[in-house]
């Protein structure tokens, strides 16, 4: 009796395997692409989806009290502007640099009414397909430098800008004011050593902007 239990387990355990099926990983993770349409999607779906890339993923949140499901990166950097045309006004962002709140300073240098961002203009500039790009924070630009090497590997083979190593290459606008200074300086942020420098915002230098992933 005991040997015809067995031998009825085993088959049953067979069987069980002979039914196992792989469902494919839909979950975000970095490295992922962000299509035009809004579609995030692993690199080999992306490629035979059809769709236009336009970022990388290169953060996910973890935190139901930060906004969105992740970050991703544009796949090219914006050219060099100025953080502002002129100097006096404080641009009401924040000058927290452990703040993940690029979105809500690049709108507060946008609509800023005693003087104007040109840095923020060009970065609204790209909305072509009416994602809400903005200029990162501090903060935002920390989390990009730990994942880069994964994330060049993603925009090399969708045709973007590498972000760089180069001393004379590797310096990026935040949106991040200094504190006590903000009327006349904001953050640069090094993508070749995580450093970072306090800059007078008439200077022009390269941003690199991100998108909040909220589907």
């Amino acid at each position: 009796m005991k040997n015809i239990l067995l031998i009825c387990m085993s088959a049953v355990l067979l069987t069980a395997c002979d039914s196992h099926q792989d469902f494919p990983d839909t979950a975000m993770k970095v490295g992922h692409i962000l299509c035009t349409g809004g579609q995030v999607l692993s690199y080999g779906d992306y490629k035979e989806s059809g769709e236009e890339a336009i970022g990388v993923v290169f953060y996910l949140n973890r935190d139901s009290e930060t906004e969105g499901k992740g970050y991703a990166v544009y796949l090219h950097d914006i050219a060099s502007e100025s953080f502002a045309d002129s100097i006096g006004v404080n641009q009401g962002t924040s000058v927290d640099v452990n703040a993940l709140d690029g979105n809500a300073n690049t709108f507060a240098l946008f609509t800023t009414t005693d003087v104007s961002s040109p840095l923020a203009k060009s970065v609204f500039d790209i909305w072509s397909y009416g994602q809400s790009a903005y200029i990162p924070s501090v903060a935002q630009m920390r989390l990009l430098y730990g994942v880069k090497e994964s994330v060049n590997r993603y925009l090399e083979l969708c045709g973007g800008d590498l972000l760089p190593d180069n001393p004379d290459r590797c310096w990026y606008w935040t949106s991040t004011e200094v504190k006590g200074q903000q009327i006349a300086k904001a953050w640069l942020y090094s993508m070749g050593s995580g450093a970072m420098q306090e800059t007078p915002k008439l200077q022009a230098h390269k941003a690199r902007a991100i998108i909040t992933i909220n589907e």
